[in-house]
């Protein structure tokens, strides 16, 4: 672990950083060096009960309580992410009976979710539905095979998908940095897919068309919306919610599930694509609660930043990463080699899940230097080529220590905000 002095200056900004669920780091960025502090934009909220009743107030298509009319399966986002789901199950139990409903958790290839995640996803409802709930398990679950996706993608989805006639999604859209958008189609694949199928689905993020923001062009977005060609026949419904700066409701597009992805991004864009004027030297990127999971969900706050960050630059990202490295083929495949383009080589050679996030954080390490405010073991980090600090304090001042002059760009909920040079 490094630890510099601090550096003293006339004035400074004082700011607090988010660190785990409930925590903070103070962090000074002395004020000429300051050029920017990048939050999601500050739109319009009414609340959060009032923005979900809004949204089902407006739904596309089909009503809600025609949806109900027949057995419903609803699929809810596991405890990595931000989806204020017991909300939502408040406000849909004033309009329908959720009580002969059946649940699935889209866990895509996590591990299960624990007792205090399941508490938060359900809140006080949790007994009551729980015989109904079901947890996807990748490896795991029964799983049957529509069919092949245009990029030769094995459709196997979870038993309860292929066998419900109705089915509707929970979910939050934020941008995401292969598949262009969280949200809709991500909570069938990779959601309740077979392992196998996300691992042929993530594959395509090593291309170049997979980016941040996209979605025409994007194969791997165009691989999920193939998959859910396969479920033609039965009626879809989404219920996608968009967060704003202060993870509060900003609003929710209800409906048919393709129309109200599409809704949704709009209101995304808003909120989570910020303009900057230049790029900087140095680049603080804070995953807060609950995306600092672990190493690999921490990911997505460093590939982010880069759109801020100049060539050679400093890139600091915080996160407290409370359960760990996350998955091990990650890891094993970062600390494989110090030869950077060896190991890139080697993926792109043999590909297996978890190789996208390793060659997204390659790629930024071999123009960059990155550096890691986390409670992961220094070591860690070390072999993995990403230099470690006790504080983000202690990193900034050390980045600014070997760049004086470099600009500083600090970027809260850095795993969905977009910086963007306008």
């Amino acid at each position: 672990m490094i630890t510099v002095a601090p550096l003293h200056c006339a004035q400074s900004m004082r700011l607090e950083i988010p660190y785990g669920k409930d925590g903070h780091q103070p962090l000074h960025v002395p004020d000429e060096r300051l050029q920017q502090v990048v939050r999601p934009n500050d739109v319009r909220s009414e609340g959060d009960l009032q923005a979900i009743r809004d949204g089902l107030d407006q739904v596309i298509g089909p009503s809600l309580e025609d949806f109900f009319k027949g057995e419903v399966l609803i699929i809810v986002n596991d405890g990595t992410r931000p989806t204020p789901t017991s909300r939502v199950l408040q406000v849909l139990e004033e309009r329908v009976d959720l009580d002969p409903a059946k649940f699935l958790i889209a866990t895509g290839a996590h591990r299960a979710p624990t007792e205090d995640e399941l508490e938060r996803i359900f809140g006080d409802r949790l007994h009551r539905l729980r015989p109904n709930i079901r947890i996807h398990d990748a490896r795991q679950s029964k799983t049957e095979l529509l069919g092949t996706s245009k990029n030769g993608t094995d459709i196997w989805v979870n038993e309860l998908v292929a066998k419900h006639e109705r089915i509707m999604v929970i979910t939050s859209v934020e941008p995401h940095y292969f598949a262009g958008f969280t949200g809709g189609r991500k909570s069938i694949l990779p959601g309740v897919c077979a392992y196998s199928t996300i691992e042929q689905n993530h594959k395509l993020a090593m291309r170049s068309e997979a980016r941040l923001l996209a979605l025409e062009g994007n194969p791997v977005h165009e691989d999920m919306m193939d998959c859910l060609q396969h479920l033609a026949g039965k009626k879809l419904f989404g219920v996608q919610v968009v967060l704003d700066r202060h993870q509060k409701v900003n609003s929710v597009a209800a409906g048919e599930l393709h129309a109200s992805f599409k809704k949704a991004v709009e209101c995304a864009n808003q909120v989570f694509v910020v303009p900057i004027k230049r790029r900087a030297g140095i680049v603080v990127s804070v995953a807060t609660f609950p995306m600092d999971v672990d190493l690999y969900q921490s990911q997505k706050a460093i590939e982010n930043a880069k759109g801020a960050l100049e060539e050679g630059g400093t890139l600091i990202f915080v996160s407290k990463c409370r359960q760990g490295i996350g998955e091990k083929r990650f890891y094993d495949v970062l600390s494989s080699s110090a030869d950077k383009d060896q190991v890139l080589r080697g993926i792109e050679a043999e590909y297996r899940l978890g190789d996208h996030k390793a060659s997204k954080i390659l790629e930024i390490a071999k123009r960059s230097r990155i550096c890691g405010v986390t409670s992961l073991d220094p070591e860690s980090l070390q072999r993995i080529d990403i230099t470690p600090f006790e504080s983000a304090q202690a990193a900034l001042d050390d980045a600014l220590a070997r760049d004086p002059k470099a600009s500083v760009i600090v970027i809260y909920d850095g795993s969905v905000v977009v910086p963007k040079v306008s």
